[in-house]
């Protein structure tokens, strides 16, 4: 599985972005799709999720200005985000949590994209 993201970029405070984060590859079934971020000495923080039952969750700190959504036949996810603060500013980064069956035995895993950098000017 691999993990292509895009959409990040430079705002201003109280515009939006749209990131995208596409998996490819064959033989897989993805579960959950998640976005996280990280800022400059900063721990890396879980934002928002989406699970292959359809549910979202969302970090309170962006609950109401991001929205996560999914498209489940292309393999696609996507982050609108609305409202934007400088405080937003990171490197976004998306992961997906997936499962195949390799010749009958089943595998799990995790696979990171490359982060895309997003910046929130004042």
């Amino acid at each position: 599985v691999q993990l292509q993201a895009s959409g990040g970029g430079v705002v201003q405070a109280g515009g939006s972005l749209r990131l995208s984060c596409a998996a490819s590859g064959s033989g897989f079934r993805i579960n959950n799709m998640n976005w996280h971020r990280q800022a400059p000495g900063k721990q890396r923080e879980l934002v928002a999720s989406t699970t292959s039952s359809r549910g979202t969750n969302y970090a309170d700190s962006v609950k109401g200005r991001f929205t996560i959504s999914r498209d489940y036949g292309k393999n696609t996810v996507y982050l609108q985000m609305d409202s934007l603060k400088p405080e937003d500013t990171a490197v976004y980064i998306c992961e997906a949590d997936w499962f195949a069956d390799v010749r009958g035995t089943p595998e799990v895993g995790r696979t990171w994209g490359q982060g895309t950098q997003v910046t929130v000017s004042s």
